[in-house]
């Protein structure tokens, strides 16, 4: 029973650890992720500022894997190129230390320093977190409760898992364990590298290491050995998610590998050469705190020495992952997708979903250009029913079909990001999207209409008198106007461009009614065959309604603002 009561508990030590990191990554993403979307913007070609985004993002979500996994979504998605892309991988390495000294704090020996140490107040933690959740607002994010919540569970993780390995540790199956480990590098690196990758996680993987190392059962060498296995097997994760992504998107998840493989073997050999004369000192047991130091020089000496190669290493990337023959039957054998659609699957990219702000970003980024080619049909499908292009009539049924096309992959990926961790804002954010490129479909339809109409008059000998022609010029030039500036609108959240749209539709609204009545008068008086009349009341009826929605695309975003 006793054995398997301590099994009970480093499992669910660990099922503490990992859900309590869960949580207080969902929290600090939540409010750092509007951040990362600026500072992607400024991470240009500068790769020292690319290195400390990569620390910054990955100290604050506690999981280099997930920056990692993020920076493939964004090279898949073309927000970020190769070259950025390592300087971000580099710094994920050294913001994943954070974890680890947060775990060496559970070595405070002190009786003074009690007081700090974690198991003593994480219980507090949880508490405090729980309560806020209860009493506090309904319906708003609390932050801070879900940082103390999931820093709470991550300490009292650690000891259950502390107090269940503690009695074993003196066990000649650990002690024998370790000692081939030390002695062997391939063997430490090896444990390390597997273990991380089946539980994918390099903080997680640190931490088990740093609790078997509170009783002084890991040797050194060993302990050395499967740190550097440990930053092998965090690659694992990104690797897994690059699989079915660009050929660019497997080359970050291969530098990432390459970078981590290359550190390891530097390390590994001056660690291997450094144990025959200090013999004693690498047989020596292992503290919490001295995996902490040497984790964290290993990743910022890794990021120093291979700094300069950057540039080599996304070389090595390109040679190591060839075009496959998929890539190239697409090149020659183009699916049925057309150029549009096929950048906006790549920019839409699930890895992205990983930073909510940015997928929601990169939404609106398609979003805006759903709706400029909708602005292009408007414009086109009244040009030809003005000037009688009956030729490109086809064009425009063409783009209608890329645009309902978009709409449902849109629609699609925002269900995916509704379906995520989101804040109030980002909620709203979303939800005025999926009412957005509703609108903006339907206003497309009305164009795809008006082509419609073009082509029933040419194929029935219709045309329109003088005053028709000037009419319908006037409104459907007053419609694109209105439409261009809800887009306008949503773009820049410009409230100045809302009323202008708002303004805009009325008066559109007063030129539909006019003209209806004007162009009665005229059917009455015989000055306009009824055959055209039907297709220019049509017309103009399409048009109030581009110009509604158009209204209430500026409507959603006078919501947000």
């Amino acid at each position: 029973m006793s054995y398997l009561s301590s099994l009970f508990s480093l499992f669910g030590g660990l099922g503490m650890f990992l859900y309590g990191m869960t949580i207080m990554s969902d929290g600090m993403q939540k409010a750092a992720s509007s951040k990362m979307s600026k500072f992607l913007n400024i991470v240009t070609e500068n790769r020292i500022m690319a290195v400390l985004l990569g620390a910054g993002i990955t100290a604050l979500v506690q999981s280099s894997s997930a920056t990692t996994v993020m920076v493939v979504g964004f090279v898949n998605a073309g927000i970020l190129n190769l070259s950025q892309s390592v300087g971000i991988i580099m710094g994920a390495n050294i913001g994943t230390t954070i974890t680890a000294w947060m775990v060496s704090l559970t070595q405070v020996s002190s009786s003074a320093l009690s007081f700090f140490k974690p198991e003593f107040f994480a219980p507090l933690l949880v508490g405090f977190g729980a309560f806020r959740f209860l009493f506090g607002k309904k319906g708003n994010d609390d932050l801070l409760a879900n940082f103390c919540i999931g820093v709470g569970l991550i300490f009292i993780g650690l000891e259950f898992m502390s107090s269940a390995v503690s009695p074993y540790a003196d066990s000649p199956i650990f002690s024998r364990a370790f000692q081939v480990m030390g002695g062997n590098p391939v063997l430490g690196i090896l444990a390390g590298a597997i273990v991380t990758g089946l539980i994918q996680s390099s903080a997680a993987s640190v931490s088990i290491l740093q609790t078997l190392a509170l009783s002084g059962a890991v040797p050194r060498a060993a302990g050395f050995y499967i740190t550097l296995g440990q930053n092998i097997g965090t690659c694992v994760t990104a690797m897994l998610s690059s699989a079915g992504a660009s050929r660019t998107a497997k080359r970050a998840a291969v530098i990432h590998l390459l970078f981590n493989v290359c550190g390891a073997v530097i390390f590994g050999i001056i660690i291997f050469l450094m144990s025959f004369p200090f013999a004693h000192f690498f047989q020596g047991g292992l503290s919490p705190v001295e995996i902490s130091l040497f984790h964290t020089i290993f990743n910022v000496s890794c990021t120093i020495i291979l700094y300069p190669f950057g540039d080599a290493l996304v070389n090595l990337s390109g040679k190591l992952v060839l075009e496959s023959s998929k890539d190239k039957e697409e090149a020659e054998n183009p699916n049925h997708y057309t150029e549009v659609e096929k950048n906006l699957i790549q920019h839409l990219d699930l890895r992205i979903l990983e930073s909510p702000a940015i997928a929601i970003s990169a939404t609106k980024t398609e979003v805006i250009n759903m709706a400029r080619i909708t602005a292009e049909n408007i414009r086109h499908a009244s040009d030809i029913l003005l000037n009688e292009n009956v030729a490109e009539i086809p064009e425009v049924f063409a783009r209608e079909t890329i645009i309902d096309n978009m709409q449902k992959l849109l629609t699609e990926y925002l269900i995916h990001i509704g379906n995520l961790s989101l804040n109030e804002m980002q909620k709203l954010e979303v939800t005025n999207m999926f009412n957005t490129i509703t609108d903006i479909e339907r206003a497309a339809d009305h164009a795809n209409n008006i082509a419609e109409q073009a082509q029933y008059a040419d194929e029935h000998n219709i045309s329109f008198s003088e005053i028709g022609q000037d009419d319908l010029r006037k409104i459907s030039d007053k419609v694109i106007e209105s439409f261009n500036s809800s887009i306008d609108a949503f773009e820049r959240n410009d409230l100045e461009a809302v009323v202008r749209t708002a303004h805009l539709e009325d008066q559109v609204d007063e030129m539909e009614e006019d003209m209806r009545e004007t162009h009665i008068l005229r059917l009455s008086s015989g000055e306009c065959v009824p055959q055209a009349g039907v297709v220019f009341l049509d017309v103009i009826s399409d048009l109030e309604r581009i110009s509604d929605h158009a209204d209430n695309i500026a409507d959603y975003v006078k919501a947000m603002i």
